[in-house]
């Protein structure tokens, strides 16, 4: 005999979904270290019923180990004030579920769909984003979130009842988006017939009568009778009402919206209310969120990217570089940061083609492996220089687009300087560019203009701390450095930090000695000392020299200083070189700007000036994220001056990109100017403050460059280009490939791998060519391939690209040449004969005054970064090729102590560019139909 009215338990089954679920977490915990699924519910209100739900929710989600918070909103609460707080929690990673508690018992106007549609898809665990009820109504029940309780009554039927959902008639009753529409969707999407009842159906009983299985939520108690339900039908009933009851001592007792005394004699299988499909909306609601965990954890650890393609369209003759870049149209940023494995908590854009990304997501990437690590660096040379930013995207875009395989370019931000000087842009050019050009070569997302501001408010501080203390006694420089507030002095946190590094053990203002308090007050700075300058970001001779304090109200008080160029800061170089938040505000309190009168250091710490500096560059550690000309991604970030500092593009912009590719994807970096000076501050420099180490060198080199180095007519900026760089000549290129043989052979002194890139001009012969192939890989170059990316895009460079695959894969032996432990002086010699082929150093008596305080202050086992020409691999720009027996003059040795390294000048170094006598700024315009810019190249 048919047995009806089993119970259809929701407890027992929840209690197995969250016993799995529990082990599932336990393995995400060990597997993503650090890892632990979050939970937060936001609750607008009060009301008991709402925090009776939150209870249950809050108490499973600590049982199965995922961690649950509850952010209870006052009544008063508006609608932008809650979307605000949405937005925040959309943006924390650590979140991986939110549920916004309904109803929202506010005393304002919400609109409650307006507000689950803003809660981002991959977080709404309650299914409720019209995204996740699309892809539900279109029967995609994967890749978003099923609603809780509809779900819920489904892994019931499934689960227990036995039936045959295929085929079978099913009956809801209700349409709302929380249970009814959503359980229709879901029978329908299992292949039953399915009819949606509502407060409109006409003969609701007869309707009732056909189902197979029938689901009920309506909110009205004992709505469904019994003699309504089919013999055998399996009952699924959503609701939970409060009914008066005298004989309990609450005074009411809980029912469904089906009279469960009659239909159970009726029905086959029948959920109990309560422990029917209640509990079965929280398991669901948890596994929802262990699988947002899972997804995040899955995204975070995957390499795997489904990166897009934009395809070329090719044109002969080539167009000018704007043109070319403007007739592609580049992806949406935040697609592009999708297709990469980037998440909206990890960007922030800046319009539709660039964005800025957070360097916290290096601290979920730690344990992913890095990809190959290469340095595209060139031969000594022309003034019009051989395409090396050009070469860098066009084998960017080859790894991407014909190996398939993840590639991250990393390049410096252009200065407005070279922009509209003489040199042009610095996206690349032709068919391999960084796009749109236009917003690369100007402004960017402002980083520059960040180190213009930071470092003009140190020279200001400089120039106004001297100022007051010659004008103000000792007590009266110490109370207006520690103002009374109330009666009540207070030491800032930085003014601690001085008192701790003057060996002042004392918080009470009021307790210093006379002594402590003229220690602590005067900096007693040196004017002669005084290595900070004022910068800015355009071209200028006549601020070469300046006087400052010319006015009256100076007292007197003139100096002669200078202005540099913004690149040439020291905050760049800092910038470049720092590997977090931390380890950057230290940096630039470390920074030293001159001497006091007994030789100590002033840093920009003891001027109090290092926290403001932070807050004004606190956007611009961030590196931006744009695109080549076919669609891979390309960090642009920080730019410091080749000649002076370092001239490579950020460590944080190479680490993040290291980990985003994986460990068989490709990250290329340009270092500035010839391999002498970019590549060996690369090694020396960068990779010592990093930590990383390279697998390949690209050395790119050019016919041109090598006829020169072979005793071609000199090479103008905006002159014809002589006709010996036009016609064949293999004995002028043999005589110059001696600058070429002198880099490949300094990079093997590295134990790293060279592949020569000959960067192809419509000039050249195929004869020139191949016997500058032959030379280079009779000469140590693991390979040397001919290019024409400029021409024709990622085509011009695969076959680059597939021999940097093939050379990283070979074993490495990476060396440092000199110990940081090594004098000052050797350092400099080893670099100079080693790398310049100079035969002797000579240092001048002012620089060896200069080292010998460097070492007293405890700075000599910084790395060296020389200043000098980079037109020669000597001193001298005019001797040419690969000099030797030359002897290299150090005129003055200075230090940038927050970047970490002292600068040896050798010969005379301008920090300020000018404009020639036609700058490029006569061709730049804006058309006022179009908009566009004009003049860029």
């Amino acid at each position: 005999m048919e047995q009806y009215g089993q119970m259809l338990s929701g407890t027992e089954v929840a209690k197995n979904i969250r016993a799995a679920l529990t082990d599932q977490v336990k393995q995400l915990k060990e597997q993503y270290s650090g890892l632990t699924p979050g939970l937060t519910i936001i609750q607008v209100g009060a009301r008991e019923d709402s925090n009776v739900y939150i209870r249950m929710k809050i108490k499973a989600a600590e049982e199965i180990g995922i961690n649950a918070t509850h952010t209870v909103l006052p009544s008063s609460t508006t609608q932008a004030e809650l979307l605000r707080i949405l937005n925040k929690i959309n943006l924390d990673p650590s979140v991986h579920g939110i549920i916004v508690q309904m109803p929202l018992d506010s005393v304002n106007r919400i609109d409650a769909t307006l507000i689950t549609d803003a809660v981002i898809p991959s977080k709404d665990v309650d299914g409720l984003n019209t995204i996740n009820q699309g892809k539900l109504a279109v029967g995609d029940l994967v890749s978003g979130f099923l609603p809780c309780t509809p779900n819920g009554c489904m892994e019931l039927i499934k689960s227990r009842t036995g039936i045959k959902i295929e085929g079978s008639h099913a009956v809801v009753i209700g349409r709302s988006k929380i249970v009814g529409t959503p359980a229709a969707e879901l029978l329908k999407w299992h292949n039953a017939t399915v009819t949606i009842c509502h407060s409109k159906t006409k003969n609701l009983p007869e309707v009732v009568a056909g189902a197979d299985i029938l689901v009920v939520g309506v909110g009205q108690p004992n709505m469904v009778k019994g003699d309504w339900i089919k013999q055998g039908a399996v009952v699924i009933d959503c609701g939970i009402n409060s009914i008066p009851d005298p004989t309990k001592v609450s005074g009411s007792r809980l029912v469904g919206d089906v009279d469960f005394e009659t239909a159970k004699i009726k029905s086959s299988w029948i959920t109990p209310v309560p422990g029917g499909v209640g509990p079965m909306t929280v398991a669901m609601l948890m596994k929802n969120t262990v699988i947002a965990a899972q997804k995040a954890a899955f995204k975070l650890s995957s390499t795997k990217w489904n990166l897009s393609y934009l395809p070329l369209k090719l044109s002969e003759p080539v167009p000018r570089d704007i043109d070319i870049a403007r007739s592609q149209t580049p992806k949406n940023i935040m697609e592009l940061a999708e297709e990469i494995g980037l998440s909206l908590s990890d960007v922030e854009p800046y319009g539709a083609t660039k964005a800025k990304v957070n360097i916290k997501i290096l601290e979920r990437l730690v344990e992913k492996p890095l990809g190959k690590y290469v340095i595209v660096c060139g031969i000594t040379p022309t003034p019009l220089g051989e395409g090396k930013s050009t070469t860098t995207i066009g084998l960017s875009q080859a790894i991407g687009a014909h190996l398939k395989k993840n590639v991250f370019a990393c390049v410096r931000q252009p200065s407005q300087g070279p922009t509209f000087g003489i040199k042009g842009g610095a996206a690349g050019g032709g068919y391999s560019q960084v796009i749109p050009m236009e917003e690369f070569n100007l402004h960017l997302t402002g980083d520059i203009h960040a180190i213009t501001a930071a470092n003009n408010l140190l020279a200001a501080q400089i120039e106004a701390r001297m100022f007051h203390e010659a004008t103000q006694s000792d007590k009266a420089l110490y109370a207006r450095l520690v103002p009374k507030d109330k009666g009540t002095r207070k030491f800032s946190a930085i003014q601690v930090r001085r008192l701790t590094k003057l060996g002042i053990n004392k918080t009470d203002p009021d307790s210093l000695t006379e002594d402590e308090i003229r220690n602590f007050a005067r900096l007693d700075i040196d004017p002669t000392t005084i290595t900070w300058q004022r910068v800015m970001d355009t071209n200028d001779r006549f601020l070469r020299k300046i006087r400052v304090g010319l006015s009256d109200t100076e007292k007197g008080h003139e100096r002669d200083c200078q202005f540099d160029i913004s690149v040439a800061s020291e905050i760049m170089a800092v910038l470049a070189l720092t590997t977090g938040y931390a380890d950057f505000r230290s940096r630039l309190g470390q920074m030293v700007v001159a001497s006091s009168k007994q030789g100590v250091p002033i840093t920009a710490d003891d001027l109090g000036a290092s926290g403001a500096l932070m807050v004004l560059m606190k956007d611009a550690i961030h590196p931006t994220l744009m695109q080549t000309l076919e669609g891979t991604p390309v960090f642009v970030h920080a730019g410091p001056f080749a000649n002076i500092a370092h001239g490579n593009s950020s460590i944080i912009a190479d680490q993040i990109a290291l980990r985003l590719v994986g460990r068989e994807g490709f990250v290329l970096t340009e270092a500035g100017f010839g391999a002498d000076i970019g590549m060996e501050k690369f090694i020396h420099i960068k990779c010592r403050a990093s930590g990383l180490k390279p697998d390949v060198v690209v050395l790119v080199a050019t016919v041109r460059a090598l006829k020169m180095h072979g005793g071609g007519p000199q090479v103008v900026p905006g002159n014809p280009i002589p006709a010996a760089y036009l016609e064949p000549n293999c004995a002028l290129v043999e005589t110059g490939f001696s600058n070429l043989k002198k880099h490949i052979e300094n990079i093997r002194k590295f134990g790293l791998q060279v592949v020569v890139a000959i960067n192809r001009f419509t000039t050249d012969s195929d004869e020139e060519l191949g016997f500058l192939q032959r030379l280079c890989k009779e000469n140590g170059a693991f390979d040397a391939v001919i290019c024409s990316h400029w021409a024709t895009g990622s085509q011009g460079a695969s076959a680059l690209a597939e021999a940097v695959a093939k050379a990283a894969e070979q074993p490495s032996n990476f060396r440092y040449l000199y110990n940081l432990e090594q004098s000052i002086e050797e350092k400099i010699e080893i670099i100079a004969k080693e790398v310049y082929g100079a035969e002797k150093i000579e240092i001048a008596p002012a620089a060896k005054v200069q080292i010998e305080r460097y070492k007293l202050q405890g700075f000599n086992d910084f790395p060296i970064c020389m200043a000098k020409t980079h037109l020669s691999l000597s001193h001298d720009p005019s001797l040419k090729g690969a000099p030797t027996g030359f002897t290299l003059p150090i005129r003055e040795v200075r230090a940038s102590v927050g970047a970490g390294f002292l600068y040896p000048l050798v010969g005379t170094m301008s920090t300020m560019p000018g404009l020639p006598t036609r700058p490029a700024i006569f061709d730049i315009d804006l058309n006022l139909e179009t908009g566009n810019i004009e003049g860029l190249f």
